[in-house]
């Protein structure tokens, strides 16, 4: 900058000169003149030679007394900078210098330049695709007050430190985030028993969900569709003792699933539960953009504008067994490897909520046939009662949640028994055949109902999951409780037998085909999904970049 402003003031000087000189000689002559005429002093002709030459070329010399070019602030890092703004003599033609920091004498180095589209901020991306691990780079934004045609890299800084001030710190270096905690949606407390409370009869707000909309029910569940005359069974709300539950949000919900996988794990009654959550979900997916398909031994939804799947994989015993097609289910003599879980659990990795039962299939028999250790085929096996036998499956299920499950990425829950309704004396109704005709819950009943659950089973698997894994956190949700008041909510006669909905004929026999164990939808799964809801979104999400 100093060579530029010493050639711009030479050429000045040297046009100065030459000018003066001309005027200088002109002077010079009248001088003369009125020297030999002696009507003037000579002091009086310089006096006014200097007055002439300060009046002729005032201009000239106010320019180069001006004062250096004026600064502006650098919106990017709040340093000042000079910008040299080129005199009026200099040709149009002529590039203005680059703006350069103060001090820096040096050539500019080579600037970014930025398009108009990158003068805006870019929104950043909040899908995470399954596939896509890695984590994401940072994006750096940079905004200018005025259009400028060069910019310079923030990594040019002045390394001039200005009398007095402080020396600037070292900028740390950006790095990804391995995880963003997002506050919770919802604040009910860990403290509040959802299981216990009473159902109340809600017919504004329930169902949640109507069962000619949700086009994924299979017919084994539409119990209106497949015959049954009364809807009430839809419209009981649960309410807690001492806290509520909030009204299920499939947008909200959604938006905690983006870029995750959820799934069920396990029998039929969890494959009752996810068909419930499908249908609470699906609404908030738009048109077009949502579908199941069957991969194996998985049924999976797939919502692809949130990048999100739920899914419901068959394991009846969590543990291989000789059941494990889920197409056959009329096996006599079910078998189970108590201690083999790897085929099933390759599936459960990287699922970010997983969600467990087992129970239904393990009430056909007193003691269950169990693969020996070491053995190399079914017909190896022993008859182990069937405690204990549960207790050795959940511990083997329990050590591998412990092995294997990151508690930083996945919640892990295990439901308890779904209860069947099969002796209408237990609740007063002596006449009664099954669940047949039931139309109303327990609404007055206190303390448990005698259904033929094992509560041996129900606690064994409390104490498993909490005490079995102490590395990861699993959550028993008490189901129980609240579905032994709801002997009205079963498929009953209104569903199907070997794929074919069971005609007249059939629903006039309950005592053969009533279905006592699976529920119409919507109906109670739909309040296991709300307690699922409500402690999902009770508690921070985490999410991995």
């Amino acid at each position: 900058m100093n060579n530029f402003a010493g050639r711009r003031k030479s050429s000045l000087a040297g046009a100065g000169a030459g000018a003066g000189a001309e005027a200088f000689g002109g002077k010079h002559a009248m001088t003369t003149s009125l020297r030999k005429g002696g009507r003037l002093p000579v002091y009086v002709a310089g006096v006014f030679f200097v007055l002439c030459v300060i009046v002729m070329y005032g201009e000239d010399i106010r320019s180069l007394t001006r004062v250096p070019a004026p600064t502006v602030t650098d919106a990017s890092d709040g340093r000042q900078k000079v910008v040299v703004v080129p005199r009026r003599d200099i040709s149009s033609s002529e590039k203005p210098a680059a703006v350069l920091h103060r001090n820096e004498l040096e050539k500019p180095k080579h600037a970014a330049v930025l398009h108009h589209s990158e003068q805006e901020k870019p929104k950043r991306a909040a899908v995470l695709h399954r596939s896509e691990q890695e984590k994401p780079k940072n994006v750096v934004t940079t905004t200018t007050t005025e259009p400028a045609p060069v910019v310079e890299k923030a990594a040019t800084k002045s390394k001039t430190k200005k009398p007095g001030s402080k020396k600037p710190k070292k900028p740390r270096r950006q790095r990804a985030a391995k995880k963003t905690v997002v506050p919770p949606a919802l604040g009910v407390p860990e403290s509040c028993d959802l299981a216990k409370g009473r159902w109340v009869f809600d017919n504004t707000s329930y169902p949640l969900y109507r069962e000619e909309e949700c086009q994924f029910l299979t017919s084994q569940v539409t119990c209106m569709k497949n015959g049954r005359r009364d809807d009430t069974y839809q419209k009981w709300r649960w309410q807690p003792k001492g806290c509520n539950m909030p009204r299920f949000d499939a947008k909200l919900f959604m938006e905690r699933l983006r870029g995750k996988r959820f799934m069920f794990v396990g029998d039929s009654l969890n494959r009752n539960q996810w068909e419930s959550m499908v249908c609470l979900l699906q609404s908030a997916v738009s048109p077009g953009k949502k579908y199941v398909s069957w991969e194996g031994q998985s049924i999976v939804f797939h919502a692809w504008e949130f990048n999100a799947t739920v899914e419901f994989y068959w394991a009846p015993f969590l543990v291989e067994s000789n059941s494990d097609d889920p197409k056959i289910h009329s096996i006599q003599d079910r078998i189970i490897k108590a201690d083999t879980i790897a085929a099933h659990a390759e599936n459960w990795r990287g699922v970010d909520y997983l969600v467990f039962n087992t129970y239904i299939w393990w009430m056909n028999t007193l003691n269950m046939k169990v693969v020996r250790p070491g053995g190399q085929s079914w017909e190896e096996h022993d008859e182990v009662v069937r405690i204990e036998a549960y207790r050795k499956v959940l511990t083997t299920w329990a050590n591998w949640v412990n092995e294997n499950v990151d508690p930083a990425r996945t919640s892990v829950f295990f439901m308890s028994m779904s209860p069947l309704h099969i002796s209408p004396q237990v609740w007063g109704n002596p006449d009664g055949i099954r669940c047949a005709k039931e139309t109303m819950p327990l609404l007055d009943w206190h303390g448990p109902l005698w259904l033929g659950m094992d509560w041996d089973m129900f606690h064994e698997a409390n104490n498993v999951s909490r005490a079995a894994s102490p590395r990861v956190p699993i959550t028993f949700v008490d189901i129980t409780t609240m579905s032994e008041r709801r002997k009205d909510g079963h498929t009953s006669v209104h569903t199907i037998r070997q794929g074919k909905v069971l005609g007249p004929e059939e629903q006039a026999d309950p005592g053969t085909y009533a279905d006592c164990i699976h529920w119409c939808l919507p109906g109670v799964p739909d309040i296991w999904n709300l307690v699922l809801y409500t402690r999902i979104l009770s508690r921070p999400a985490v999410q991995f970049g």
